[in-house]
């Protein structure tokens, strides 16, 4: 309870002062100073409550001290974030949803009517229209399709994420967002309309012009996430000739408009390494100023899958092992979607309720686990026509299914369940088929039906599996669990 109080009471000076830290060190770094100790404390209440493994703690406590150190450097940038930001970081995405965990009470009547807590967030895409048509996109998008969810839908959507679900963080894909426009209205607008709601989206940024940067510095809830192949040459190789040199003014200008931006990368074979390169982070992190990495594994999905992209198991054991030497060493906000389940419970997909779950809409109203399981039961537009809300849409059979394995696999055989192979679809791909075929939702689009059927691609993803939970479980056994010869299994 001493250290929640502490912590309002410092996020709440944070978030009308925040600007003024800059030129006051004593008092910035005795604020640093009090976060460590608040931080230190709750890894050591981690350790003794026994809630994850002890390896998860340190995971966690790692990540803690770089988001930490994330914010110092925000505070002490030559690039100063806008004061809007600064507010509404603090009232949102620190005081309700880090320390309070969401609408409380809001969450509380969902799990007494539902049997389950709310998922943590939601990730939606507005629009399947890009102005660029990347090789291999998960999504399929480019600048011929238009299909989107109205205006009145997503406006809909929104409301009952936070009156339903108590939910305060969406996030927004695509498509490109910055293409959205319905009823006159644009993307920005929907924030404007939100502004209890923080928003991330995943754009190639190359639509964000300055008067588009002007309105995100007045709105302060929005930050966007650029994708990025790695240097030049790999961006543009995937993204198109130019891509690379866009993005880099982009970021400038949203330097100048004092907008906190984080990175996407995707990780393919071809690339990984130098994605997780010692140059490569500190151009963008330490000179560039990103707050925030995202990575993600290339997943065969969508326009033009293939098995030859992916990460090999090899690689992805690299990038896990190469993550925490950056995040302890760099103290840099990076999250690997597939390596870092220790931070998150495992796998996010389907609404999941033990926290921090999501559902993914897509721009057509399907309702799927995850951005990379293209297989939905329900469209949120006809759940609305029928009177219905997402949460009726949560409660589909597909997606309680998802949660139940996931509960269990969370609980393990005598021991906590390895989370570091947490992934549904690219980690178990058979318990997905399985589950597929038992609750029988439609296939998205035409690559995700022929995905389902390739006989071959189902071999690979299954031996892929095997071999990352083979690879990972001594690991999570003596690194995570601590499990000494006498008690690790044979």
């Amino acid at each position: 309870m001493a250290n929640k109080i502490i912590t309002k009471t410092l996020v709440n000076y944070i978030g009308n002062h925040g600007q003024s830290l800059a030129s006051k060190p004593v008092l910035r770094k005795t604020a640093v100073k009090i976060a460590l100790k608040i931080t230190e404390n709750g890894y050591q209440s981690n350790l003794k409550n026994n809630k994850y493994s002890p390896g998860e703690c340190e995971d966690r406590y790692a990540t803690s001290q770089a988001i930490i150190a994330t914010t110092e450097r925000i505070l002490t940038s030559p690039y100063p974030i806008s004061p809007a930001y600064y507010r509404k970081l603090a009232d949102i995405m620190v005081k309700n949803i880090v320390i309070e965990g969401g609408d409380v009470q809001t969450q509380q009547e969902f799990k007494a009517l539902h049997g389950r807590r709310p998922p943590g967030f939601l990730t939606i895409s507005p629009t399947k229209s890009c102005n660029l048509k990347c090789k291999g996109c998960y999504a399929s998008s480019s600048g011929i399709a238009h299909e989107k969810l109205s205006w009145d839908v997503f406006d809909k959507l929104l409301t009952e994420a936070r009156d339903i679900f108590g939910i305060r963080f969406i996030v927004i894909s695509g498509g490109e967002p910055f293409t959205y426009k319905d009823d006159g209205k644009d993307l920005l607008d929907m924030v404007a309309k939100h502004d209890d709601m923080f928003f991330m989206a995943y754009t190639n940024s190359l639509l964000i012009d300055d008067e588009k940067a002007e309105r995100m510095a007045k709105l302060g809830n929005f930050v966007p996430a650029i994708s990025i192949e790695g240097w030049r040459e790999k961006t543009d190789e995937r993204r198109g000739q130019g891509v690379f040199d866009g993005i880099l003014a982009s970021i400038d200008r949203l330097q100048k408009h004092g907008i906190p931006f984080g990175i996407s990368l995707t990780a393919t074979k071809e690339n990984c390494e130098e994605l997780f390169s010692d140059d490569f982070m500190d151009y963008f992190f330490l000179e560039k100023g990103a707050v925030i990495g995202w990575v993600f594994h290339y997943m065969p999905i969508g326009r033009s899958f293939t098995l030859d992209l992916m990460p090999t198991p090899q690689q992805r054991q690299w990038m896990w092992q190469r993550s925490w030497q950056l995040i302890k060493g760099k103290k840099i906000f990076l999250a690997d979607f597939w390596n870092h389940g220790t931070l998150v419970d495992g796998c996010l997909a389907s609404g999941r309720s033990s926290g921090g779950g999501y559902l993914y809409i897509n721009w057509d109203g399907k309702v799927m686990p995850c951005v990379f399981v293209p297989y939905s039961p329900v469209n949120l537009n006809d759940i609305y026509k029928q009177g219905k809300t997402i949460a009726d849409a949560w409660e589909e059979s597909f997606f309680e299914r998802i949660r139940t394995w996931q509960a269990e696999y969370l609980k393990g055989d005598q021991h906590r369940g390895n989370l570091l192979n947490p992934c549904f679809i690219r980690d178990h791909q058979d318990v997905m088929r399985q589950i597929i075929a038992d609750t029988e939702p439609d296939p998205e689009n035409d690559p995700a039906r022929e995905a389902l059927l390739d006989k071959e691609y189902a071999k690979g993803m299954i031996e892929y599996g095997r071999a990352i939970a083979e690879a990972t479980q001594p690991v999570w056994e003596k690194q995570y669990l601590k499990l000494d010869e006498s008690t690790t299994k044979p």
